[in-house]
């Protein structure tokens, strides 16, 4: 069945073209960074609304805790409903809610339309699986890898942006032009992106249901969430806190803190071997390399205190190591029952972004009361926690 406007829908498996591909990976490029262009402007946001380093970081928080709130809660109607239209009307909200975030007339207000560029910014998690039902399953690990260079290249360019742009045109600029390029792009999508119809009969309430299911039927299921989670909470308390650390320690800007974002280009860059390297060898060394680099970032974070150089070379690491393993892991669960690929997904990235939420939570927290070295030690235990989860699952 094809939706009316929509273009022929590909058969399953039997590859999706580069032009959709390069259409999509745009999008995933301009949306995914939304969620991330309060990262270099928290100190800046702090001084415009009056407001401390633990009342700024709210806008952190629930702008992950929306991601996970959409994720959970639309992604799963990928299984019945048919993704195209998911994927369109998310987008359309997302420049509202960027809009009103422009025009945001208090931190409350801010905070607000943060949780609401969350929940729109999980369209990311529609087409993730839409492209999974269309690959070639054995370039799938590729394909997936490809769509996420382009949603870790839009982080980057997220946290770059934000700074750059709140720096020389003011902070409200930094959401109102995001929105322009994504309200460029609606009509592309609307034009080229063929329609994917639900692959269950499940009522709503079922589908959530089922969500717990899929967790108790599904072993590698729950591993890879819980690993994602454990590493991601480092992941979230360093952006979280990066602000504030190199505005404390090195009387740097957002700009600056910007552009510290940058080095995640080696995340990207690896996103699509990652891939390749999950289609030849299966998840398991990817995942535990990707656990080593994480590590080692956290043993780079602690130089911070002398050189902004450390800051660049852990933050390529961590990126580095929580992309590498985003795709390995994402990828094994893509495959673990076609009929619930939005589900799987919807479980998997919940607690990815469940545990960048907590770790925004809990790094505001440290760096209030512990300073930089309680964010470094909370970072580190949950991803050595992370690692271990991997080396039991080989071992057994």
């Amino acid at each position: 069945m094809t939706t009316a406007g929509a273009p022929p829908r590909p058969l399953e498996g039997a590859g999706i073209s580069a032009g959709l591909m390069v259409l999509l990976s745009v999008t995933l490029l301009a949306t995914a960074g939304t969620i991330h262009l309060h990262t270099p402007m928290l100190v800046e946001l702090g001084r415009h609304f009056g407001a401390d380093a633990a009342d700024v970081g709210w806008v952190a928080t629930l702008s992950f805790a929306g991601y996970v709130a959409g994720t959970i809660a639309l992604v799963p109607i990928g299984d019945r409903a048919d993704k195209r239209r998911l994927i369109i009307s998310k987008m359309a909200v997302l420049v509202v809610a960027l809009l009103a975030m422009a025009a945001a007339p208090t931190l409350t207000v801010l905070a607000a339309g943060s949780f609401v560029v969350g929940v729109c910014a999980s369209v990311s998690q529609d087409v993730i699986p839409f492209v999974a039902e269309f690959a070639a399953p054995a370039e799938r690990g590729h394909a997936v890898g490809t769509l996420l260079s382009g949603l870790f290249v839009g982080i980057l360019l997220g946290r770059i942006s934000g700074g750059l742009i709140a720096t020389y045109l003011g902070w409200r600029w930094a959401y109102v032009l995001p929105a322009g390029l994504i309200a460029a792009l609606l009509p592309l999508v609307v034009a080229h992106v063929p329609s994917a119809p639900g692959r269950t009969r499940l009522g709503y309430a079922a589908l959530m249901r089922s969500l717990v299911q899929l967790l108790r039927d599904h072993p590698e299921l729950r591993r890879a969430s819980a690993i994602q989670a454990l590493l991601g909470v480092g992941y979230g308390g360093f952006w979280a806190t990066l602000a504030q650390m190199m505005a404390t320690l090195h009387g740097l800007g957002p700009t600056a803190a910007g552009l510290i974002a940058i080095p995640g280009a080696a995340g990207a860059l690896l996103a699509r071997p990652a891939g390749r390297a999950m289609d030849r060898y299966g998840a398991t060394p990817t995942v535990i390399a990707a656990a080593c680099l994480v590590i080692a970032a956290y043993c780079a974070y602690a130089l911070v205190w002398f050189s902004v150089a450390a800051i660049a070379v852990a933050a390529a690491l961590l990126d580095s190591g929580i992309r590498s393993a985003a795709v390995a892991n994402q990828t094994l669960i893509t495959n673990l029952d076609p009929a619930a690929r939005s589900r799987s997904n919807t479980v998997f990235t919940a607690h990815t972004f469940g545990g960048y939420s907590v770790g925004a939570f809990i790094a505001t927290l440290a760096w209030v009361h512990a300073g930089w070295f309680g964010v470094c030690l909370s970072g580190l235990t949950f991803a050595i926690a992370a690692l271990a989860v991997q080396l039991r699952a080989r071992r057994a």
